[in-house]
Order: structure tokens, then sequence, then C-alpha cells
């Protein structure tokens, strides 16, 4: 793809992420040793395959689907995280993301001495930081445990302090990993806000939510991920029936499975 098209974001074409299952905590050194010498062909596992999206400054893009989908893995590819096995990634501009809770914290220490790592881990000098700080602890609002070792915050005070912190620096792309969904319905909706204002500074956003109701009211596009492929990109209302739909189908087989195996299918909201 040109370079040349119009003001793009974010460039995704034929992306491949690819796992090799062996390398892990479980496998010990003897078992590497002797898969080598066996000469055992490595368990590999395709997170995504054949992802091709793009995205322009001023949108905001939802990243849906099931668990196991790599929605996360695409999040940590734009971010810079992982590298691609295959196809090509083209990020413009700043970028700054919250990929989970806690990421990128140091437990030991205080909120304030976060958001000084946290301003150096998104590439900020220390005196730009320090002039963001008064902005940050109020829009964090956890009051006095400002000052508290993070290892004493709830999931959702971690949340309101990683999310004040990424949306903070004024980035020109800013990526979300199932944040809004964490917190009271306050800041719930004070997230929801900063976003918009993000979006309307013709900033691009791209967010991975289970929240449906968040995809269609305030996400100009939305994209459906299934075992690492692409269903569906396109308008968030035809993108979020057709997850729903397929969604309702796989509960159904499972149902019906579970049925012919003689078990009791036990509903369980997902």
């Amino acid at each position: 793809m040109s370079n040349a098209r119009n003001g793009y974001a974010i460039s995704v074409e034929d992306l491949g992420v690819q796992y090799n299952l062996r390398f892990n905590r479980k496998i010990t050194l003897r078992q590497s040793f002797a898969n080598v010498v066996l000469r055992k062909p490595p368990d590999r596992f395709w997170a995504l395959r054949n992802v091709t999206v793009q995205l322009s400054h001023g949108e905001s893009l939802a990243v849906i689907g099931p668990n196991g989908a790599g929605k996360s893995t695409l999040l940590q590819v734009l971010a810079g995280i992982m590298r691609p096995s295959e196809g090509s990634v083209d990020v413009r501009g700043q970028v700054s993301g919250l990929l989970g809770l806690g990421v990128g914290f140091d437990v030991e220490l205080s909120g304030i001495e976060n958001i000084l790592l946290g301003g150096a881990f998104l590439g900020l000098p220390t005196r730009r930081v320090e002039e963001l700080l008064p902005s940050i602890v109020e829009f964090a609002d956890i009051g006095q445990f400002i000052e508290a070792p993070l290892k004493t915050y709830s999931a959702g005070m971690r949340a309101r302090l990683g999310f004040a912190i990424a949306t903070a620096v004024d980035p020109d792309i800013l990526l979300l990993d199932e944040v809004l969904a964490t917190g009271d319905a306050n800041f719930r909706t004070k997230s929801k806000a900063r976003v918009i204002e993000i979006v309307k500074a013709a900033k691009a956003v791209v967010l991975v939510t289970h929240d449906m109701e968040w995809v269609t009211e305030y996400c100009n596009r939305a994209v459906l991920l299934e075992k690492g492929r692409v269903i569906l990109e396109g308008a968030p209302d035809e993108v979020v029936a057709l997850h729903l739909q397929r969604t309702e189908e796989e509960t159904q087989r499972r149902q019906e499975a579970a049925r012919a195996a003689g078990l009791d299918p036990v509903l369980r909201p997902k």
C-alpha cells in the first residue's frame, strides 16, 4: 500500500503473528533438547493471519470478537511490543496505550511515582511529565491513594491511573484494551468523554472491548476477529449484529453438543 494514501494513522497489510507453543515455562530444557534431537516439528499457532485494516486520524476503531480471537495480540503489534511474523504494519504518529491493568507499573511505588515512571515509559521528558502531573492526578481521582503504593490499589483504581496517564500525553494514536469496563459508572462516563475528545482532535483510537453499546454509540468503525482472522470490517451496527448472531449460534452448538454427550448444559453469561 502506498504511503501517499491520504493521511492514514495505521495501515496493516496481511498481518500474521505466529506463536511457538513449545516456548513456555512448562517445557524443560531436557524436553526442548529432545525435540531438537528427535526433529519433532514445533507446535505453532497463528494468533493472527491475513489481517488487513486501515485507520485514519479522526477515526475510532473497535476490535471485537470472542476470547482468544487475537484482539489483544493485534494491539500489542500496533504498540510495537510484538513483531509480526508476516505482513506489514505502518503506524504514523506518537502512540500511547493502556494494554491491560498494571502494564508498566511498579506495585511497590506510589501513584505519583508510577505517573513519572509511566511518562518515561511513553518517552516523555521528566519536565513534561511534571507539568502534566496535576491534571493526571485530578483525572484519576483516587484521593489520598495517589501517595500509596500501587499494591494497595483495587483494579478500578489502577484502571483510573493507567487511563489518566495514557490519555494525558495527547497521543496521535491511542490503544485501549478492555479498560473502559473497569471502574465505577462515573469513571466510565468520564473515560468515554475523554476518548471522544481525542477522536474529535483528529487523533486515532483503537479499542478492544466487550461493551457493544460503546462500539455502536462511539466508534466510527468496527472489526470482528475470530480465530485470528477478520470476519467482517465495517459499520459498527453491522459488525456488532454479526458478532451477536455468531455468538448465539456458538452457544446453541455447545448446548446441543452437551445434550448429545448426556450432559446438562449450564448457561453462563459471557
